[in-house]
């Protein structure tokens, strides 16, 4: 089967994470999928392959005869897909022998256009899958596990030589916990990838360090008659604190290794108020520096209508895996020596987000992030090509048989 037929199966089970939910997975519905994976990879043949409890699905393939002290080397996906925009009753579009111009979605009053994608005219002759321009597609990352799968369907079906491989599917990794229960044990890889990134070729091993920012306001509210020197409009103070921030440091104003700040929701009247942020940065230092800033501004705050007025949370979320990947360098120069045996230009290019693999990373797994094929992820606009998902799939052939034949 190929990968994209796997694809449009999965894009049909709804797995949308949820950012509210404190539970394990955090959405019950990843499950339908996740017994869906074992389903298949039973029918291949790969008798060992389970889902736990918590939604996370382990399998492995022996070595090959002869290759059992090779290095055993994972592959990772994920089921969930972004809670930010709608994950049901998802439906597409294919476009074969696409000409590079703008596209309608569906009935929808979305346009898909090289104004706002200006890669699209370089897609002109492939076979283009977009959504109906209601739900996302749910390349992020079903693309990923499509690939996965049929990377092991091929390795067993075309007697590929390689060390032991080592499968697994996480829930959960648009909410940010998707590293945090995997079983490094249990899923017996030395090195892995991660397949969850965007055009074929792409290979990622650093990224952001990572914190959220929660200011909760305290106001206080007297008739506006009678509000000289004492009312404390918390609505207006949120206001100041984000007028407070550099103005072109936000992700419209920034790319590549610039950080930001990130606000993502902002709620409240008079009386209370929070805004939300994320703050990002690959250097760690300048990410410590834009956490001063935010915890000077509640500072000054305090001073100016009173201690207790302005509360700030910051929590760390994850690191730039960078630190990690380095001693392990083969994995990058592998990787690009893959895509360039698939006639594909290797484009080695910083995570503007996060990754299972960096939490992977500094849990002992060094796992740099491959590209998928697929674009504009999160929304509407979500977009891949079946050509491309071929092409990841030679890829992550290629980097089997090179491991198969490495020595350390």
């Amino acid at each position: 089967m190929k990968a994209y037929e796997r694809f449009l199966n999965y894009i049909r089970v709804h797995t949308s994470s949820n950012s509210q939910s404190e539970t394990v997975p955090t959405s019950i519905i990843q499950f339908d999928l996740a017994k869906i994976l074992v389903e298949e990879l039973h029918s291949m043949g790969v008798q060992n392959a389970r889902v736990d409890d918590k939604c996370y699905v382990y399998a492995s393939i022996d070595a090959s005869p002869g290759y059992e002290e090779k290095p055993s080397l994972g592959f990772i996906a994920h089921i969930d897909t972004s809670p930010d925009f709608c994950g049901e009753n998802v439906e597409y579009e294919i476009i074969d022998n696409y000409d590079g111009s703008e596209l309608v979605l569906g009935q929808s009053s979305r346009t898909l256009s090289p104004k706002e994608f200006s890669h699209l005219s370089n897609l002109k002759g492939r076979t283009l899958i977009t959504t109906h321009g209601n739900t996302l597609l749910g390349a992020d990352n079903k693309a990923g596990i499509a690939e996965i799968l049929t990377l092991t369907e091929n390795i067993i079906t075309k007697n590929i030589p390689h060390g032991k491989i080592c499968i697994g599917f996480t829930p959960d990794e648009e909410v940010g916990s998707g590293a945090d229960h995997l079983d490094l044990q249990a899923f017996g890889a030395d090195f892995a990838y991660t397949v969850d990134g965007g055009p074929e070729g792409e290979i990622s091993y650093e990224n952001f360090n990572a914190s959220s920012a929660l200011f909760e306001i305290k106001g206080f509210n007297v008739h506006p008659g009678e509000a000289k020197d004492t009312m404390i409009n918390a609505s207006l103070v949120a206001a100041e604190i984000n007028s407070m921030l550099p103005s072109g440091e936000t992700p419209r104003d920034t790319q590549d290794y610039e950080g930001f700040f990130h606000m993502t929701s902002i709620n409240g009247n008079v009386e209370h108020a929070t805004m939300e942020y994320i703050i990002r940065d690959h250097d760690i230092a300048a990410l410590e520096a834009r956490k001063s800033t935010l915890m000077l501004i509640v500072k000054l705050m305090n001073e100016k209508y009173g201690e207790g007025s302005v509360i700030l949370t910051i929590k760390d979320q994850y690191r730039n895996m960078a630190e990690k990947i380095k001693p392990c360098f083969h994995l990058i120069d592998n990787a690009a020596q893959a895509s360039r045996k698939a006639g594909v230009e290797p484009v080695i290019i910083p995570v503007r987000g996060g990754t299972d693999g960096a939490n992977l990373s500094f849990k002992g797994l060094p796992c740099p992030n491959l590209g998928t094929g697929g674009y504009a992820f999160h929304g509407p606009y979500e977009h891949i090509t079946v050509e491309a998902m071929d092409k990841t799939v030679e890829i992550l052939e290629n980097i089997v048989e090179i491991y198969a034949h490495i020595n350390f």
